[in-house]
């Protein structure tokens, strides 16, 4: 197999002697490039871009609602398609940075294709012949004409490039401005994070409040300029002030590397196993700040190693191999993770729908925007986390003397059976909600969006539980030269959550339309349909997610034991070492 860039020490030296930049580029100091000089605005620019996207994503299915005259599944396939293909390109726009483009002109481009789609959207909301009439009478509503569909699906299709550009790259060009070769680079980069995550958070907060409230109550066309504005701002700052920014070059992509382990092992198939070399783990596989151990799982993939040519380096290639590995043992707990993140996106669309026909009033004249119940999910996320870090852990250590955290295996049962109370509570609450309508014979349920809040605050509890533990997972299954990839997996399983989640719906509206029967999912009116029965199909697809994982996919989690004694920080991964238990 052809020897391939890694991020072995002395390749990293003989990459940071080509590129040009000062010694003292990564000092805190003003007169210098990086560091805190320049990470002000790349988190300024990270936040602005969160307010556009954010402010857009919480109200997209109202939106299409009262302003394109959608029906509800037309409106759930737009959203999660739209969704599955943003974190798709996420995937593409970090192999096209480290292979070609580098992370800041990526990150650019990104924020104009971002700034070029929240645009359109704008226009849409603002120029009426953009869109068709506003429907008066339900459900005998105008619907979109073929060009209209058009120039708003080139505005979400411009939103997902700029996604792609930006989602993987914003993180990572950050943590270049620091010198992590010092102690003092190392706690910057950890006030990185911790500032990232904060800016985060306030954007998030103030799209689903400020900007979702102007969008449903006051203009449209003013709710998506204003994080347009601020987008365009933005991207202005990040511009007028490149020149302290420290420019890393591409070095090639992991994914690359990957591809070349399954040509060379479909290549060298034929060849026997006696023409293989000796292989050393030690003096071979000790290219990062990590070491890796050869397993005897996947053997087919040894192949890729087998030297044909005395010129080439089989430590590199063993390397190579044992990276895919750990690739293809993420991928069962991969799969039981796709279920759980379906879940979480019926918040997103039908819980938006549900929230519309409910009583929505607080007081004579406050009406709560339904784009506004995902604060609850975030709100159960960060009490359970607060409750955790900050009462059970000590309470547990003062008790037992000994650091005791909930094992990732237990985590993730859990978010996997919460997962499955999420859809159940759901489908009860539609389900009296619906009664009460239909005993009223209105199109608003009297029932308060109160009754909703449980729903989302479980779902808030699920990403607590499985998300974050399915992060770290990926994480420490990962080398250290594959912490991107760790991350493209992520995103690829919600964006094939997405895409199932689409699947699942379009499935469900076909086989319950049959005998002109109206379809449990479809038309203007959830009154019409029995969308507590889909939630029960979904949650009957989460019990047979649980049993999978009970029996099939948590053997390739590491045991209680590793877990508990390997503690993962940002920047770490975990490594195999002899004595762990093996992934079969």
């Amino acid at each position: 197999m052809e020897n391939v860039n890694t991020n072995s020490p002395r390749a990293l030296e003989l990459e940071q002697e080509r590129t040009p930049t000062p010694p003292s580029s990564c000092s805190p100091s003003s007169r210098g490039p990086g560091a805190w000089r320049s990470i002000k605005y790349i988190i300024g620019n990270e936040s602005f871009e969160k307010l556009a996207s954010m402010s857009l994503i919480s109200n997209l299915t109202l939106y299409l609602l009262t302003n394109y005259n959608l029906s509800g599944i037309y409106v759930v396939n737009v959203v999660q398609i739209w969704s599955g293909s943003s974190n798709v390109f996420s995937i593409i726009g970090a192999f096209i940075s480290d292979t070609y483009l580098g992370r800041f002109r990526t990150l650019l481009y990104g924020c104009i294709a971002s700034f070029l789609g929240i645009l359109t959207i704008t226009l849409t909301a603002g120029i009426h012949q953009l869109r068709p009439e506003t429907c008066k009478e339900r459900p005998h509503c105008q619907l979109p004409q073929a060009w209209q569909l058009a120039v708003l699906f080139l505005g979400l299709g411009l939103l997902t490039i700029g996604a792609g550009g930006i989602r993987p790259c914003n993180i990572a060009f950050g943590a270049d401005q620091f010198d992590t070769n010092t102690d003092k680079g190392k706690g910057q980069l950890q006030s990185f994070f911790n500032w990232w995550y904060f800016t985060f958070t306030i954007a998030l907060v103030i799209a689903l409040i400020g900007v979702v409230y102007i969008q449903t109550n006051i203009s449209w066309t003013l709710g998506f300029a204003i994080p347009t504005a601020c987008l365009a701002f933005s991207i202005t700052i990040f511009l007028l002030v490149r020149h302290t920014y420290i420019y890393k070059k591409p070095r090639g992509s992991i994914f690359s590397d990957l591809a070349k382990v399954i040509a060379a092992a479909y290549k060298k198939r034929k060849i026997q196993a006696s023409r293989r070399a000796l292989y050393n783990p030690t003096s071979t596989l000790e290219l990062e700040n990590s070491r890796l151990v050869q397993t005897d799982r996947f053997k087919f993939l040894d192949k890729a190693a087998i030297i044909v040519n005395p010129n080439e380096l089989n430590d590199q290639g063993m390397a190579q191999v044992e990276r895919f590995k750990c690739l293809l043992g993420i991928l069962p707990v991969w799969v039981a993770g796709i279920c759980c993140f379906i879940v979480m996106d019926q918040q997103n669309t039908f819980g938006v729908l549900q929230v519309i026909q409910t009583k929505r009033s607080i007081g004579p004249h406050f009406n709560v925007s339904p784009g506004w119940m995902n604060l609850t999910s975030m709100l159960a996320l960060s009490f359970w986390i607060y409750i955790y870090e900050c009462v059970y852990i000590p309470l547990v250590r003062r008790i037992t003397k000994k650091p005791s955290r909930l094992s990732m295996e237990q985590r993730i049962r859990i978010g996997i059976l919460l997962s499955i109370v999420c859809m159940l509570v759901a489908a009860m609450v539609e389900m009296k909600r619906r009664e009460s309508a239909l005993k009223h014979g209105l199109f608003i349920s009297p029932i308060s969006f109160a009754f909703l809040l449980p729903q989302f605050a479980i779902a808030g509890l699920t990403e607590a539980f499985f998300a974050v533990a399915i992060m770290k997972f990926f994480t420490l299954q990962m080398p250290e030269s594959m912490r991107t990839v760790a991350g493209a997996i992520f995103f690829l399983s919600l964006s094939v959550a997405n895409y199932l989640g689409s699947l699942i719906v379009n499935i469900v509206h076909k086989a319950t339309s049959h005998r002109e029967k109206t379809s449990w999912i479809d038309g203007h009116d959830l009154n019409e349909g029995r969308l507590d029965y889909y939630y029960f199909v979904i949650a009957a697809l989460g019990a047979l997610n649980f049993v999978y994982f009970n029996f099939f996919a948590s053997r390739y989690l590491v045991s209680d034991k590793d877990n508990e004694t390997t503690e993962v920080q940002p920047g770490q991964s975990m490594v195999v070492r002899s004595g762990q238990k093996k992934l079969n």
